[in-house]
């Protein structure tokens, strides 16, 4: 299958592996994810469910500015889907929280996910 180098409409659990890792917007994605991700604590102290809601918080911002490059363009946007769109992201954001979590860098904890990692 080959990869995408467009943000798909709708989400999709892979969505940012379908994407071509080799364009702008891919790499700006990833790095988007990775900073959400760290900034929750880092993906050894997420849940599933906190996981999957970074995947949609990030899939959400990126069609939110899709819609606004389209209105600095002049086109048409429907500006209640936009507003619902918006609304949406917030929630997500308050649901995973707004403040940074400090990772636990005690060495057990470095320990723990190294054996982890094994």
């Amino acid at each position: 299958m080959s990869k995408t180098q467009q943000i798909p409409p709708k989400y999709s659990h892979d969505w940012l592996e379908k994407l071509d890792g080799r364009t702008a917007i891919a790499k700006a994605l990833q790095q988007r994810h990775g900073e959400l991700v760290n900034d929750l604590g880092g993906q050894p102290a997420l849940s599933y469910q906190r996981l999957s809601l970074t995947r949609r918080a990030i899939h959400m911002e990126a069609v939110i500015e899709q819609q606004e490059q389209a209105l600095a363009r002049g086109e048409d946007v429907d500006t209640g889907k936009l507003t619902q769109s918006i609304n949406s992201l917030i929630g997500l954001y308050k649901t995973l929280g707004l403040d940074r979590v400090a990772r636990d860098a005690s060495l057990s904890a470095i320990i723990q996910q190294s054996k982890a990692a094994k």
